[in-house]
């Protein structure tokens, strides 16, 4: 049984929530989002608190309930207060630039990556070596991390690359003689 559908959501004061028949629309300061609900989960909106619970016992809509629970809550976050992730930029010549919606990554390879981002997603150099990316969807900011990471992982010898903030990296030994 899912225990997080226990818990409400309590909508901010700027933040609108519409419930419809199959969709959920959340309305904020920085954006709106909009979510496809299944027949399995039942939310109930009194004044400024959203409750979710499943329409039947089945082990799907049990689950779905903390799922969908979740996936609002992070809407009501995201159009209030918004997402970043952070990430570092590890190695000698290693830098990003940003310019409008795309990122200027040089990264060790002999040319420049070049990464647009997409819609509703922004991108900030607070360093040569840092870049944080900010939005109001979670998963497009997770996303676009992700996809900057890619280009070059962190390597477990020397630790050069990209990497979150927070990241740790373990560091193997070098090859013994």
């Amino acid at each position: 049984m899912s225990r997080i559908a226990n818990s409400p959501v309590n909508i901010p004061e700027k933040v609108e929530v519409i419930i419809s028949q199959n969709n959920v629309q959340v309305k904020g300061p920085l954006g709106e989002l909009n979510q496809h609900l299944t027949g399995d989960v039942q939310i109930n909106k009194d004044d400024n608190v959203l409750t979710f619970k499943a329409n039947s016992e089945t082990k799907f809509a049990k689950s779905m309930s903390g799922t969908l629970r979740a996936l609002v809550n992070n809407m009501v976050t995201g159009v209030s207060a918004g997402f970043e992730k952070k990430l570092t930029l590890v190695g000698v010549g290693y830098k990003a630039q940003v310019q409008g919606n795309k990122v200027n990554l040089d990264l060790g390879f002999s040319h420049p990556v070049v990464h647009e981002l997409p819609d509703g997603v922004s991108a900030q150099a607070a360093t040569p070596t840092e870049l944080i990316i900010k939005g109001f969807n979670k998963q497009s900011v997770g996303q676009v991390a992700a996809e900057i990471r890619g280009y070059r992982p962190p390597e477990p010898y020397k630790g050069k690359g990209v990497r979150y903030a927070d990241e740790q990296v373990v560091m193997k030994e070098a090859k013994k003689q």
